[in-house]
């Protein structure tokens, strides 16, 4: 989160809480009446605690500013944390109410963000999150009362594509006011873990099941990606899509985010909605080459006739390399077979 605001919330905590009442109490209680049973609600970025008592027994406020905490209630179910790094143990929350609190992070570092709430929720569990509609972000506020804070301002279609791509079925998003509101669930598949200017992007077909479940691609027992991906020097260790992101500077999405038992079952429509929604990803993001895992896709959405390799047409922009799927199942693909793929586009890379 933008320290700066962090900062201005730090010595202005008892002002804004003077200043600043809870409008939207109606809205809190109905996320809170839908959360997954028995699991904690989380107020993200919850100030001095004006809706702490609409989100119910089980409520817990997380800010980044120690004094808004102090003014929020007992500390026993209060938490000091920044929402780009929640200290939360995977899948913990039955519920999150996120009333302009992602609004202060920059918009390239949302998806991050977003990847760790995805975690820290329980599958079902419901998210209402709000910013400010507009365009932009920086530290521009006209006519702020509190200034010195950092905004980054939305649009509906944007706010629905990033929860999306953090792996939320994404209910209503609305505009009312100033204000874009979001409804959504948390669902049973896999977050992007991607960021701006990153080396390479692995997209792979779709999460399997057991991929969904462990929070991370490729973790079939036969899957050999982690371990080829090792080898080739893609990534420094296995199973951490996060690490990848952050250390190595590879992020990670699925052509089609929905989570099945195998990819056969997935059709061509949901392949070429798929790839739009990829290539409107590297097209913002800018990674220096987009590495497919799994010719089905590529060849369902972009080139029937491709074969394994680097790509004449590049895709969103980047180059693109194509590589067979690592599934244990393509038994006509060894692992190191595929571990010189991901080298051979490492070279791509470098030569680029």
């Amino acid at each position: 989160m933008d320290r700066a605001t962090v900062e201005v919330y730090e010595r202005r905590a008892v002002e804004w809480a003077e200043k600043r009442s809870p409008l939207h109490r109606d809205r809190a209680a109905s996320l809170a009446a839908g959360a997954v049973g028995g699991l904690a609600v989380a107020d993200l970025g919850c100030g001095p605690g004006n809706y702490l008592a609409d989100l119910g027994p089980r409520a817990v406020g997380v800010d980044a500013a120690a004094a808004m905490l102090a003014i929020a209630g007992p500390a026993a179910r209060r938490v000091q944390a920044d929402i780009e790094a929640l200290p939360l143990r995977d899948r913990c929350l039955g519920g999150v109410w996120a009333s302009n609190s992602y609004l202060h992070v920059p918009r390239t570092r949302l998806p991050l963000a977003l990847a760790r709430l995805h975690w820290a929720m329980a599958v079902g569990a419901p998210l209402t999150i709000s910013g400010v509609q507009g365009d932009g972000e920086g530290h521009d506020w006209p006519g702020d009362d509190f200034p010195g804070r950092f905004f980054t301002r939305w649009q509906p279609d944007g706010l629905r594509a990033l929860l999306t791509g953090a792996g939320f079925d994404v209910g209503d998003v609305t505009v009312e006011g100033e204000r874009v509101w979001a409804e959504a669930r948390r669902a049973r598949t896999l977050p992007d873990t991607v960021a701006a200017g990153q080396r390479v992007l692995v997209c792979g077909l779709n999460p399997s099941v057991v991929a969904a479940d462990a929070g991370y691609g490729f973790a079939g027992p036969s899957n050999r990606f982690w371990r080829a991906a090792v080898v080739s020097g893609l990534v420094t260790r296995p199973r951490d899509p996060l690490g990848c992101a952050v250390d190595d500077g590879v992020g990670m999405t699925d052509m089609v985010k929905r989570a099945t038992p195998n990819a056969a079952v997935l059709t061509i429509e949901e392949y070429r909605a798929g790839a739009d929604r990829v290539r409107r990803l590297v097209e913002w993001l800018h990674p220096q080459l987009v590495l497919f895992v799994g010719l089905a896709g590529w060849r369902a959405a972009v080139d029937r006739t491709a074969v394994a390799g680097l790509q004449r047409c590049g895709f969103g922009g980047a180059p693109a390399y194509v590589m067979p799927s690592t599934s244990g199942l393509n038994a006509h693909s060894t692992p190191t077979s595929l571990a010189a793929h991901m080298a051979d586009a490492l070279a791509a890379l470098g030569a680029a």
